[in-house]
């Protein structure tokens, strides 16, 4: 009875922890509605609008530190609350922007959301491990990712349906965010108050030796690392540029609000890939997958970058299908065979997410050079991917190190 019991109680743990991964999915997503959105209230060009994934995602690099740091200090489940109030309170934050109609006042909002789901991303997937067998954990974080990129295909929806639209004035385009974002702070606080009164089993951290080794001498770390935060970048940077891709008279002159339906698309590739990639992948090596989906996602940008109309739009929303399997799989082949030095390289990876806030800002300032605009600026995300598809053939070399590069 008492195995029983405790199965249940695991099981409702588990589907309040998989709404983390939900929250922080619809929110990187609704990023992608909140581009167009503002590009045109406040009449900026591409290399100013990336400035909404530079803040966001930029938390990701100067936050994932204070946020372990946190964690350590107040333990795992008051993380837990500790985040999803930072996020509240972001969202809280478009209310005054709004009044006051304030990009850098929205940004900071953004930012603020971003350090929270960076405080829900260091406590959430050692939960998921925990909260149930061991034998089973994997299926449990795949079942979790596979709620997050639910959100990142819902999200983009609802938030075209409510925020994109014509406005006759800039006061009412300002206020369109508004009533989303108050109904996300609202939420993130009723979950907020759940979990402060649940009983969650504790996690204990591994005691850590403090190692000598520059991890970094393992090559296949060194260019993972860069691997991921060009993979990231290049995913954010597609998902951003949609709306407006998807608007020029030579791809397919769509208006926002119906543009903004295929983002759903994009993403909702990204999550049927994930499901079918854990099949294929117990049979194919990790290696092998990642280079074939880097190949096919270069192979379609080319595609994307040498024609126009229909065939442009859709060779570019397949890439999401390809971007499925790459972060765990760059992330699993940075690890591999480090034993001991896993940790440390895990805390150097997890900076990656940096990428998603420069590679957007580049690409926007290459759409916005006259010669090259936003057609042919997606021949940076096609470099990513070909970065990657390197790595996956010849950089990732397992336990090689480099004796030049010391501690």
């Amino acid at each position: 009875m008492e195995n029983t019991s405790r199965s249940t109680s695991y099981r409702g743990a588990f589907a309040l922890m998989t709404l983390l991964f939900f929250i922080w999915g619809g929110i990187v997503s609704l990023n992608d509605i909140l581009i167009p959105h503002f590009k045109g209230l406040f009449t900026m060009d591409y290399t100013e609008t990336m400035l909404i994934q530079f803040c966001f995602f930029g938390a990701y690099f100067m936050m994932a530190i204070p946020a372990s740091m946190l964690i350590e200090r107040i333990g795992y489940k008051k993380g837990i609350s500790a985040g999803l109030l930072t996020i509240g309170l972001g969202a809280l934050l478009f209310l005054p922007a709004s009044w006051a109609i304030s990009y850098p006042l929205f940004l900071f909002g953004l930012f603020t959301m971003a350090t929270g789901c960076v405080i829900l991303q260091v406590v959430a997937n050692p939960y998921v491990i925990i909260l149930g067998p061991p034998e089973t954990a994997s299926s449990r974080l795949n079942l979790a990712q596979g709620v997050n990129s639910l959100a990142t295909t819902l999200a983009p929806l609802f938030g075209g349906l409510f925020i994109l639209g014509s406005y006759a004035t800039p006061k009412e385009a300002a206020a369109a965010v508004e009533g989303p974002y108050v109904g996300l702070a609202l939420f993130a606080f009723a979950i907020a108050g759940i979990f402060a009164l649940l009983k969650l089993p504790q996690v204990i951290s591994p005691s850590t030796k403090k190692l000598k080794i520059n991890v970094l001498r393992f090559r296949q770390l060194r260019l993972g690392a860069i691997a991921l935060m060009l993979y990231v970048g290049a995913e954010v940077a597609i998902g951003s540029f949609i709306v407006n891709f998807l608007g020029e008279p030579h791809i397919a002159g769509l208006e926002e609000k119906k543009a903004a339906n295929y983002i759903a698309l994009y993403w909702g590739g990204l999550m049927i890939g994930r499901f079918l990639g854990s099949a294929i992948l117990r049979k194919v090596s990790a290696q092998k997958v990642l280079f074939i989906s880097a190949l096919a996602a270069v192979g379609l940008l080319a595609v994307t970058l040498t024609s126009n109309g229909w065939l442009a739009m859709w060779s570019m929303l397949a890439v999401g299908l390809f971007n499925s399997i790459m972060w765990s799989n760059i992330f699993a082949l940075s690890i591999d065979g480090l034993g001991e030095y896993t940790n440390k390289a895990s805390g150097i990876l997890v900076m990656a997410p940096v990428g998603g806030a420069l590679l957007p800002l580049l690409q926007g300032m290459l759409a916005d050079i006259p010669e090259v605009g936003l057609h042919l600026s997606y021949v940076l995300p096609l470099v990513c991917y070909a970065f990657i598809g390197y790595y996956a053939r010849h950089g990732y070399k397992a336990g090689k190190q480099d004796p030049k590069i010391t501690e």
